[in-house]
C-alpha cells in the first residue's frame, strides 16, 4: 500500500510539473521593438489610476516619460482617486515640468462603482480626440524605454485589440518572497492558457497592471462603465471584450516592465483577499482547490516521513516506497527552488513552499468570507 501511495504521489508531481512547464510555453514573451517614426506612430494616451501611491507614482511617471515612443504622439493622464498622501502633489510637480503629463481629480465615487474602474473611466473619457490606443498602467509599475513601442508593435503585428503584459515581479519582503512564487506556480497548475489565449471562446486571462486597448474596441463594449461594480475588473473587462468578438492576448513582459505589488503582509493579505476568489474560479473553485493545494504541499514532507517509518517497522517494500516518495518530494521542492532563481530571491524560500500554500489557503478562505459578508476592503473603501 505504501508503494502504491508513493507511486501515485510521484505521478501527481510529475503531471503538475509538466503542466506548469507547458503553460509557461503558452505565454509568449514580448520582443523588444524599435519605436516608429514620429509621422507614422500611433497616438497613445496612458491612463494611470492612483490612490495613495506617493511611494510609487514618481518612478512610474519617470519611466513613462522616458519612453522612446514619439513625444508628440503620447499623453499621460494621472487620475488621483482621492489620495490622502502626497500622490497629487508629486504628480503636479512632474506635470509642471513635463506638458505631456496631466493630473485629473476623480469626482466622488458613484454608487455601484469600484475606485479603479471609475478612475480608468474618467481617464478614458478625458483622452484627446486623436487617441487611437488607450493604455492603462498601474502606479506601482515601471517600464523600460521600449515598453510602449514594443507593445504597440506586437498588437499591430498580431491584430490584437487588447494586449496585456505580465510584469517582472520585484520581491523584497518575507511576505512577498513566500507568497508570490507560490501563487504564480498555483496559477500555472490551474489555468488552461491554451483556451484563455485562443481567439475563440469565453475563457480569458489578463492583468490590469498593463492593458493596451484599441480605443474603438474599448468604447464599443462600454469601457470600464460596463464593469463598474466588478472587483476583479481587469479579467471581467477582458472577458467582455473577447465575448464581443475582439482579440485578447496576455504576454510576458519580463524584459520591458516590472512591478512591486506589495510591501509586506499589511498590503499583501488584503490585496490577495480582494481578488483570489475570482482568480481561483469563484467560491466553489476556491473551496475545492485550496484544501487540495495544502494537502499536496505538505505531502512533500509527509510522504517520505511515512515511508521512513514503514522502513523502521521493516514492512515489505518500504524501502522501494521511500525511494519513490523521495523522488516525488525532491521534484516538488526542486520546482519551487527553481522558481526562486527566476524571481531572483534566496533559494531557501523554495524550501518553505508548504508554509506558503498554507498561508495562501487562509487568505483564500478570507477572500470567500469577505465576498459573502460584503466586506471587500481595499485602500480604505468597503465594497459590497
Amino acid at each position: 500500500m505504501d508503494l502504491v501511495c508513493s507511486s501515485l504521489w510521484l505521478a501527481v508531481v510529475i503531471w503538475l510539473i509538466l503542466r506548469a512547464v507547458g503553460q509557461r510555453g503558452l505565454l509568449p514573451r514580448l520582443s523588444v521593438a524599435a519605436a516608429q517614426p514620429a509621422d507614422a506612430a500611433r497616438y497613445v494616451t496612458i491612463v494611470v489610476p492612483a490612490r495613495d501611491e506617493a511611494a510609487n507614482i514618481g518612478r512610474c511617471l519617470q519611466s513613462l516619460l522616458a519612453q522612446d515612443h514619439p513625444a508628440n504622439r503620447l499623453k499621460v493622464l494621472v487620475i488621483d482617486d482621492h489620495s490622502a498622501d502626497d500622490t497629487a502633489a508629486i504628480v503636479r510637480a512632474i506635470a509642471a515640468r513635463h506638458p505631456r503629463v496631466s493630473l485629473l481629480s476623480s469626482p466622488s465615487l458613484p454608487p455601484r462603482w469600484t475606485g479603479k474602474s471609475h478612475a480608468c473611466w474618467i481617464g478614458a473619457r478625458a483622452a484627446p480626440a486623436q487617441t487611437e490606443w488607450l493604455c492603462f498602467v498601474d502606479a506601482d509599475v515601471w517600464g523600460e524605454p521600449a515598453l510602449l513601442s514594443s507593445a504597440i508593435h506586437a498588437a499591430l503585428a498580431q491584430d490584437i485589440d487588447l494586449l496585456s503584459l505580465a510584469p517582472r515581479q520585484e520581491l523584497h519582503s518575507f511576505a512577498e518572497r513566500l507568497m508570490l512564487p507560490c501563487g504564480l506556480i498555483l496559477l500555472s497548475f490551474l489555468q488552461d492558457l491554451r483556451a484563455t489565449q485562443g481567439r475563440n471562446g469565453s475563457a480569458v486571462t489578463a492583468t490590469g497592471q498593463f492593458m493596451l486597448i484599441r480605443r474603438d474596441a474599448y468604447e464599443a463594449v462600454g469601457g470600464h462603465a460596463a464593469v463598474s461594480n466588478v472587483i476583479c475588473e481587469d479579467l471581467e473587462f477582458a472577458r467582455l471584450l473577447k465575448q464581443s468578438g475582439r482579440s485578447v492576448l496576455l504576454m510576458g513582459g519580463d524584459d520591458v516592465i516590472a512591478t512591486r505589488m506589495y510591501t509586506g503582509w499589511r498590503t499583501l493579505w488584503p490585496g490577495f483577499a480582494k481578488n483570489l476568489v475570482d482568480t481561483l474560479g469563484g467560491r466553489r473553485g476556491t473551496l475545492s482547490f485550496t484544501p487540495l493545494a495544502v494537502i499536496l504541499a505538505w505531502a512533500a514532507v509527509a510522504m517520505p516521513i511515512i515511508d521512513a517509518f514503514a522502513c523502521w517497522q521493516a514492512e515489505p517494500g518500504a524501502w522501494t516506497a521511500l525511494a519513490v516518495a523521495l523522488l516525488g518530494s525532491a521534484a516538488a521542492f526542486g520546482l519551487h527552488v527553481a522558481a526562486t532563481f527566476y524571481f531572483r530571491i534566496p533559494f531557501w524560500y523554495g524550501l518553505l513552499f508548504p508554509l506558503g500554500y498554507t498561508v495562501g489557503a487562509a487568505i483564500a478562505l478570507d477572500s470567500v468570507r469577505r465576498r459573502l459578508t460584503g466586506q471587500v476592503i481595499w485602500k480604505g473603501r468597503i465594497y459590497s
